[in-house]
């Protein structure tokens, strides 16, 4: 089957484009392009209500790098959606000055590979829909579902991995997942995801 989520690159073949599984030298960098493209707002969007306090799905924590620096990054999260497990896609975020060398492209559609490899079965997410139309995400699919918070439900999207995966999906979404360790060894990765946008 051929998915139109396919990694394929989007990247001129003059810049070196690596994505990889974000690691913890990867954060400073990551927090201050989040800062960049989102503000401190990003801390209050509803989407963070089901990320704050969890740890991102294994595997789906990806960054882009250009020629050796962090140029991008994708994050997914486990969510309960109307009783459904799927997967919370954000945030996305590219450095302002890449932004044109479809970076952003590349992230989604690795790390919609990687999930569908990993076996998730569907996809939410709050974003523009003319942009994520091309990977596959509509509003019917989330139709059945509330966010736990104010969301421009226009925005309000859904992809199935595997076919008729959300058509019973109905009621809130809720976070669950891995929460976040609050041990002294690892106060470094719960401050990271207490910020994560």
């Amino acid at each position: 089957m051929t998915y139109a989520f396919s990694p394929l690159s989007f990247v001129p073949r003059e810049s070196e484009l690596v994505i990889s599984q974000e690691r913890a030298s990867d954060v400073p960098a990551r927090e201050q392009l989040l800062d960049a493209a989102f503000g401190q707002a990003r801390f209050q969007k509803t989407c963070e209500r089901l990320r704050a306090g969890r740890v991102p799905a294994a595997g789906l924590s990806l960054v882009a790098h250009v020629d050796g620096e962090l140029a991008g990054t994708i994050r997914f999260w486990h969510v309960q959606a109307g009783g459904l497990p799927a997967l919370l896609l954000g945030p996305v975020a590219v450095n302002e000055a890449q932004r044109s060398l479809g970076i952003g492209r590349k992230l989604i559609a690795e790390g919609l590979f990687r999930a569908v490899q990993a076996g998730h079965k569907a996809v939410i997410l709050v974003g523009d829909a003319p942009y994520y139309n091309r990977f596959g995400f509509e509003r019917s699919l989330t139709r059945g579902l509330m966010l736990p918070g104010p969301v421009d439900e226009a925005r309000f999207l859904g992809l199935e991995l595997d076919p008729g995966a959300m058509a019973d999906a109905r009621g809130l979404v809720a976070a669950c997942g891995v929460r976040a360790s609050r041990s002294p060894s690892a106060a470094l990765e719960g401050g990271i995801l207490r910020r994560a946008a």
